[in-house]
């Protein structure tokens, strides 16, 4: 049997999704089910007067129309300041003030209009400078400063560090919302059985945390609720809270005395769920001659919107970049994170790496020009090392920092483009090469007293495999990649394999799938279950066969010798002989594997994933100087993944990511005017598709985690990260313009080239 670890396997949900047999939310259809809408307000900031439903409710087919008053006002979310409905004030647009349940989504959306609300409009503020002002509305009471949370983090001392520089460049990054973009829309459908007990099918990506906050929401014990994952079509962070339309949904379940589904259509999509955080950030970076890092000194504004979510605790991981891209021995951070009467933002693949990561890189190029030094060498002479612990207290095992640079020059020429570039290709084009590297956690992150996974192992008396994992699969790969560390393990095919991992009735526990954690740590969790199983089996063999259990092994199916590959017997058979023992086994493991990261302290420090990981990307870009059109022509990349599992997984990873990367850096851009989305669609909306992609060149370094299954970490953020930083720097190489903020559309690229030939800051 041919070891599957490191070969290109197909996805084992493939064939379902290709042929359509796969269930989304949208397909699934429960007896008696009705459809939910529900009313937003429209409104930036105003307090709710009165709420008249008398219209909806007499509307022939609603089923169940609901208001604040009609619902427990249990505070959630990061901030504890959403709620389901809102009874008193709404604080943007999105708000959520009434839903309606009927027969159809037709209906529930008349109903909705038929919904009188009477508003007193309040006093409004669309940026975060104008937030912190002292005659600006205060949007919470609680929080009359309008500064939701503040972020503190020192190591070093930055005064010292500017002292022994020899330059220091300074520069503000003004950086903007995007859209998660997921093919499938959010969705949900809530059911309760004739005892009470709920079922809720979810799109959720942290399916036990969300069990836990919906019953705390909805009032019953979560015991009573059960959350099924239907196949979920995109997450990338969009899924990792808890939203208004989930306990909504289970409102209207209980109040019609039926199923509901409550789908959002693609305009909802857009503007009612999450997107990136836009953030302002204005940084100081320092060098000695030989290009030795010295300091940084970092200011983040972020703008919060009118509620909390996930968006709000970016700055957590943006600190770990600041800190620790490169070896920095004094670096400080001070962050704000600033209500305004704009939507909410939520987490997004990368965490606000891909904003901090561009000022970072941007820098470092800037540096390394004024110090005549190539900028590869500049990083290379400032890589991490393996052992070393950074000055935010994380301990760099597997590192392959200086491979990832060192791989992605060689792959993409950087030595001869760079003697060559920048250069005219003719019709008014110029060409540039740019690079950018990240830092990122590459084992989860211990957000929570438990990052770890467990694993259920069952082997029936025919040799099949049931693999019971508590991780979540979001498209990303993660059941394949666990049915073949389980088919090595145990000598089997990988058809044998069959996971499950979509109802927390049946799986163990998980903390969710976020933080690039997956592969490590589920990947973990089933390879020691898998192992379990494996030296049972061997022990039930040694005394069917009469052999040493250290002299047989499992493969093809069977047990045979090690040594000699003599086959004694099939897997199967063993098995049923443990069924007819005198012990009456089972063939049944488990495993819970906890990762050895540690919860950071006051001061932000910590090792808070086991592992980490590095990447290095090369852009290749064309900019016209006629039109401001920057083409993206060639990518290399170069990433640290300590084992590959599934080389056709990864591969699928790097394209996907390099394609978000492209639309933050390139084209896409929330627009918004006093609080409303103006381009809730894709053909406003420009987000960049396969034929979009330049050539890819892909490497990757096995550095071997020590800790890893089979040594290796997570890449599922990583191929993002530094793309939008990489193609700055390309585009500054090729036009001698250096742009601050995205995205980098034809008409910024073009105004700023202008101002340049006038003298001017782009």
């Amino acid at each position: 049997m041919v070891d599957l670890i490191g070969k290109r396997v197909p996805k084992l949900d493939a064939p379902e999704k290709a042929t359509g047999a796969s269930k989304y939310v949208h397909d699934i259809e429960l007896p008696r089910m009705v459809h939910g809408k529900i009313l937003y307000a429209g409104r930036p900031h105003a307090r709710i007067v009165s709420i008249d439903t008398t219209r909806a409710r007499a509307r022939h087919g609603v089923r169940a129309v609901i208001t604040a008053a009609d619902v427990p006002s249990t505070p959630f979310g990061f901030g504890k300041d959403n709620f389901a409905l809102k009874g008193e004030k709404v604080t943007c647009r999105r708000d959520e003030v009434a839903a309606v349940a009927a027969d159809t989504p037709e209906i529930a959306e008349e109903a909705c209009g038929l919904i009188d609300v009477k508003y007193e409009d309040l006093p409004e503020v669309f940026t975060a400078e104008d937030a912190l002002a002292a005659d600006a509305p205060v949007i919470h009471e609680q929080w009359k400063d309008n500064v939701r949370v503040k972020y503190n983090y020192s190591h070093g001392d930055v005064v010292d560090g500017e002292a022994e520089s020899d330059v220091v460049v300074e520069g503000t990054f003004n950086l903007h919302r995007v859209t998660h973009g997921c093919i499938g829309p959010c969705g949900i459908i809530a059911e309760f059985d004739s005892g009470g007990r709920l079922t809720v099918h979810s799109l959720t990506q942290v399916p036990f945390l969300y069990r836990n906050d919906l019953a705390k929401i909805v009032g019953m014990p979560a015991e009573s609720i059960r959350i099924k994952q239907t196949v979920i079509c995109g997450g990338f962070g969009s899924k990792l809270d808890i939203y208004p339309y989930d306990p909504i949904c289970v409102f209207l379940a209980r109040a019609a005395g039926r199923p509901v589904r409550l789908l959002f259509d693609r305009e909802e999509e857009f503007f009612a769920s999450p997107f990136r955080q836009p953030a302002t950030i204005t940084m100081r970076s320092g060098a000695r001659k030989d290009g030795t890092l010295t300091f940084r000194d970092v200011d983040l504004l972020l703008d919060n919107g009118g509620r909390t979510s996930w968006g709000a605790t970016t700055p957590w991981i943006m600190i770990r970049s600041f800190s620790s891209l490169y070896r920095v021995p004094h670096v400080k951070v001070f962050g704000r994170v600033v209500y305004t009467n704009n939507p909410y933002a939520g987490a997004f693949r990368g965490y606000g790496n891909p904003q901090a990561t561009l000022a970072i890189e941007s820098q470092i190029d800037e540096m390394a020009e004024a110090l005549g030094i190539d900028p590869l060498e500049m990083r290379i002479r400032n890589s991490l090392e393996p052992g070393e612990t950074t000055g935010q207290g994380m301990t760099i095992t597997s590192c392959g920092q200086r491979e990832c640079l060192q791989n992605a020059a060689e792959k993409a020429g950087w030595k001869e483009k760079r003697k060559s570039l920048p250069a005219e290709a003719g019709d008014h084009t110029v060409r540039g090469i740019g690079m950018a590297s990240l830092f990122h956690v590459g084992g989860g992150a211990k957000i929570y007293r438990s990052d770890g996974c467990g694993t259920i192992l069952k082997i029936d008396d025919f040799g099949r495999v049931t693999l019971i994992s508590g991780s979540s699969e979001i498209g990303q790969g993660s059941e394949t990649v666990l049915a073949q560390i389980a088919a090595k393990e145990l000598g089997l095919p990988l058809e044998s394999i069959h996971v499950i991992n979509n109802d927390t009735d049946l799986t163990p526990w998980d903390v969710g799938v976020h933080a690039s954690r997956t592969t490590f740590i589920a990947g973990n969790s089933a390879l020691r279950a898998a192992r379990a199983a494996r030296e049972k089996i061997l022990a039930a063999a040694s005394k069917l066969f009469e052999r040493p259990a250290e002299e047989m092994a499992l493969a093809d199916g069977n047990v045979v010798m090690a040594r000699t590959s003599e086959v004694l017997g099939s897997i199967p058979k063993v098995i049923r002989s443990l069924h007819f023992s005198d012990k009456h086994e089972m063939m049944v493991t488990a495993d819970y594997y906890e990762p050895p990261s540690k919860a950071e302290n006051a001061e932000y420090k910590g090792n808070i994933s086991p592992t980490y990981s590095f990447a290095t990307q090369v852009a290749e870009v064309a900019v016209d100087l006629d039109t401001g059109v920057v083409r993206l022509e060639r990518l290399t990349s170069s990433f640290d993944v300590g084992k590959v599992i599934n080389q056709l997984a990864i591969e699928g990873q790097v394209e996907g990511g390099v394609l978000q990367g492209m639309g933050y850096a390139l084209s896409e851009d929330m627009k918004f005017a006093d609080g409303k989305l103006l381009n809730p669609n894709f053909t406003d909306y420009k987000m960049p598709t396969t034929t979009d992609l330049p050539e890819l060149v892909n490497d990757f370094v096995e550095s071997n985690d020590p800790d890893g299954p089979y040594g290796a970490k997570g890449i599922g953020e990583a191929p993002l990260i530094p793309v939008a930083a990489a193609i700055v720097n390309a585009v500054y190489n090729a036009t001698g313009v250096r742009f601050t903020e995205l995205p980098l559309t034809p008409e910024r690229v073009f105004a700023g080239l202008r101002a340049a030939r006038k003298g001017e800051a782009p």
